[in-house]
């Protein structure tokens, strides 16, 4: 059953109160631990010279960004072009209590951490604009890729090197923390609803249930991918922050050869103009992510050739598959406001299955003062309360259903591009949809979770739900349940394509005919890795690294 909002809420506003206080104590005490050397690195667009030069130039320092630069910086120079600022200028990055303040704050369209943009389907996103990239906005969860995303990537890995990146990252970034008496709960609900086995802790990709690691440690304090550039040379690497690129140069065409990067064109807060270079055998790398990677090659003039000319963009390269291939994991929510209130708990235990994945979180939502829900928490009208709600939250992998990407503006890279991802429109996407909410309907009535239901004035418990509720013969009406995976349907913000290997760059990551450029993000990747993505972006860094490092020492031997 479920329970009126307003029989509640007065219970609901004495401990919301409660916890609010606890909330700005936890935050103003966890904001001074990380480990801030990589700011020795960092620097204002606007105190860079006109025109400098460079072996390597990294455009966006994100999550694979940040990693990729550290280790080409053991041996060249490198500068790395990121357009947000640092997270010490946005606290709330920084913290578990600050995860959902963070998401929920206005766009101010400059420098607020967490960008907007609403998809052509309808659906509203956020996109990382800080150093350290969507590692510092997200759940923080750590897990691996599953053995799908490396046999179907197109690359030839080297998985001994692999492993090896993965620890090198995790060594720096992951924690491992006790679960929260939510995440306990919803472990057993998982077990008892037959998502097994019980996998222990695990970092590896495993059917089943299993706790896993976390950028966020004990005491609620994220170590994003920034702080992989400690592991950088310190006289070999300078980071620019509030540094947009505009486009990428290249040299003249010549009839018998393939383009040449030469370096970019970047403006800072100021909007003064700088160009960067890359020396001879430098390269250029877009880590811009899933958006600004193929967006920036378009405005570059690489793209389908009468696609750009329409826009009366130079072509450079006729690319026809750049933009194409975009691809997001849907996002189906079960919301519980629970009768007592949670200190803010990041994903701690994933049930993994060969059709979903199901997650959770608790967070506390200010609802009067949120502009947009950003559909990730539901509104709650007339509403000034903060309430603990928790999550059931589940992901299909995948997915086999794909949209494009395309200019919304020919000239301003800083105006978001139009994307649309196309949410089910392949049946099998839906049908795992309907197979993984039934699942969470089947961990509603878990024993486990018994604790979380109200009593009302009869004595009747029942969970009090905010969102949509589902249908009450889940278990057996397919359309019913189809039409509610369709009409709840909202992101996990893991989306990729754009770039993919085999279409527009190679299996080095290199940008098909088009020397001294390379994509190193999620655009490059067929299908999601893994529950969350965040710990195979930063591998990826670090592998393709140290492979490009190899390629320089195998040239000077040659």
């Amino acid at each position: 059953m479920e329970i009126s909002t307003m029989a509640v809420l007065p219970v609901l506003l004495l401990l919301s109160f409660s916890f609010h206080h606890q909330l700005q104590v936890l935050a103003q005490a966890t904001q001074s631990y990380q480990d801030f050397s990589y700011m020795k690195f960092v620097h204002n667009a606007t105190n860079l010279p006109q025109e400098e030069e460079y072996d390597y130039i990294v455009i966006g320092g994100g999550t694979a960004g940040c990693p990729l630069a550290a280790t080409l910086s053991e041996k060249y120079s490198v500068l790395v072009l990121e357009r947000g600022g640092a997270p010490i200028s946005t606290p709330n990055v920084l913290s578990s209590s600050g995860y959902f303040a963070n998401l929920m704050e206005a766009d101010d369209g400059k420098s607020t951490p967490a960008q907007k943009f609403t998809s052509e389907d309808g659906v509203k996103h956020v996109r990382g604009r800080v150093l350290g990239g969507t590692s510092m906005i997200n759940a923080g969860f750590f897990s691996r890729a599953q053995e799908e995303f490396f046999s179907k990537s197109g690359v030839e890995w080297e998985r001994e090197e692999v492993e090896k990146a993965y620890e090198w990252v995790e060594e720096s970034v992951m924690s491992r923390s006790n679960l929260t008496l939510w995440n306990s709960a919803f472990k057993e609900a998982l077990l008892e609803a037959g998502v097994g086995p019980d996998n222990g802790f695990s970092l590896d990709h495993v059917l089943g249930t299993k706790e896993s690691g976390s950028t966020y440690d004990s005491l609620g304090r994220r170590h994003g991918a920034v702080e992989l550039l400690n592991k950088g040379e310190a006289k070999n690497l300078k980071v620019a922050v509030y540094a947009t690129v505009e486009q990428i140069l290249f040299s003249s065409k010549a009839s018998t050869s393939n383009p040449s990067t030469i370096g970019v064109i970047y403006t800072d807060s100021k909007g003064k103009s700088h160009r960067a270079l890359v020396r001879n055998k430098g390269e250029v790398i877009l880590s811009a992510g899933a958006l600004g990677s193929p967006q920036l090659l378009l405005l570059s003039g690489i793209g389908p050739s009468s696609y750009l000319s329409s826009l009366k963009i130079p072509v450079i390269q006729h690319q026809k598959n750049v933009g194409q291939f975009m691809a997001d994991n849907p996002r189906n929510n079960i919301f519980l406001v629970t009768p007592f209130p949670f200190d803010p708990s990041p994903v701690q235990v994933v049930g993994i299955t060969t059709d979903y994945f199901i997650e959770s979180n608790v967070g506390v939502l200010p609802f009067s003062s949120t502009p947009e829900p950003l559909t990730f928490f539901p509104s709650l009208s007339s509403s000034s309360i903060n309430l603990s709600l928790a999550s059931i939250t589940m992901k299909i992998p995948g997915p086999l259903s794909h949209g494009d990407l395309r200019l919304a503006s020919s000239s301003n890279v800083k105006t978001s591009p139009r994307v649309r991802f196309n949410y089910f429109q392949d049946p099998v996407d839906l049908a795992r949809c309907v197979r993984g909410m039934r699942k969470t309907g089947e961990m509603l009535e878990a024993k486990s979770m018994d604790q979380f239901k109200y009593t009302d004035l009869q004595g009747q418990k029942g969970f009090l739900l905010l969102g949509s509720s589902l249908p009450s013969n889940y278990k057996t009406d397919d359309s019913s349940m189809e039409e509610f995976c369709r009409s709840t349907v909202t992101t996990f913000w893991h989306f990729h394509g754009g770039c993919l290997v085999g279409k527009v760059v190679d299996g080095d990551f290199r940008v098909m005919g088009i020397n001294k450029l390379r994509v190193v993000d999620g655009s490059t990747f067929t299908v999601s890795p893994g529950t969350n993505p965040q710990a195979t972006l930063m591998m990826l860094g670090r592998y393709v690294g140290l492979k490009m490092l190899q390629e320089r020492k195998e040239y000077r031997i040659s």
